[in-house]
Order: structure tokens, then C-alpha cells, then sequence
């Protein structure tokens, strides 16, 4: 069964016992940059050479931050996290972000809301290489 997650609290308990650190990534947007968010677990809070963050970023990659930081952009998208209860003897680290206003929908960018402006056509057989 999963549950959600709003306190801060509770949040920095429940990724601390799973050794999570928070992240933040600034990326540009069409209209303004953006921060994402994310909790990274044990040794992956360093990729392949040795700097933080997943490998190979064009916009300059995670960084580490501080849980404060990191709560104050948490708060400013109105986010939650949904965690699957814990099975005994073992400590799950998936987690989703969801909307805090109470739509059960998986956050998500605009880009993935709104289907391209893009058309499709058929093939034109004279294409074709004989």
C-alpha cells in the first residue's frame, strides 16, 4: 500500500533511513529556468567521475543541496512524495512526486501534458529507393 508524504519531517526521515541526500538541478525552460528535484541514495550521489550527480548533463548536472533548500523549492511546487509501505526486514526507496493539491495524477512537465505540434504523413513512395 502506498502513502503520501507532505511533512518535512517525515520526508527527511523516511529518505535519511534509507541513506538519501536531496538534489536540485536547475534546467532553462521555455518561459523560465526550472528546478528539479530529486533524492539520491547512497553511492549514487557521485557519477563516474567522481562529481555529483547522475553522468552527463548538458545543463551542469545535480547538485547536492541541503535539506532546507531543498524543502523551500519543494513547497514552491506544491509537491508530495507517494512511498510504498515497507515490507518487513526491508527498506524500499522508490518514490514518486505528486501534485500536493490532493490530483492523485504523477507530476509531470507541460511538455509531457500537451501532445507535440507536429504532423505526420504517409510515406511518399517516389521516396523510395528502387
Amino acid at each position: 500500500m502506498a502513502r503520501t508524504l507532505t511533512s518535512h519531517d517525515d520526508i527527511r526521515q523516511w529518505a535519511q533511513a534509507r541513506g538519501g541526500n536531496p538534489m536540485l538541478m536547475d534546467t532553462p525552460d521555455v518561459h523560465e529556468d526550472r528546478t528539479l528535484l530529486t533524492i539520491t541514495f547512497g553511492q549514487h550521489a557521485l557519477n563516474a567521475e567522481r562529481n555529483e550527480g547522475p553522468d552527463v548533463n548538458p545543463y551542469g548536472g545535480w547538485n547536492l543541496s541541503g535539506w532546507e533548500e531543498w524543502f523551500a523549492e519543494f513547497d514552491k511546487q506544491k509537491l508530495a512524495i507517494k512511498v510504498n509501505d515497507d515490507q518487513p526486514g526491508s527498506l524500499d526507496n522508490d518514490f514518486t512526486f505528486v501534485p500536493r493539491d490532493g490530483d492523485k495524477a504523477e507530476q509531470t512537465t507541460d511538455a509531457a501534458r500537451q501532445p507535440p505540434n507536429v504532423s505526420i504523413k504517409s510515406p511518399d513512395p517516389a521516396d523510395r529507393a528502387s
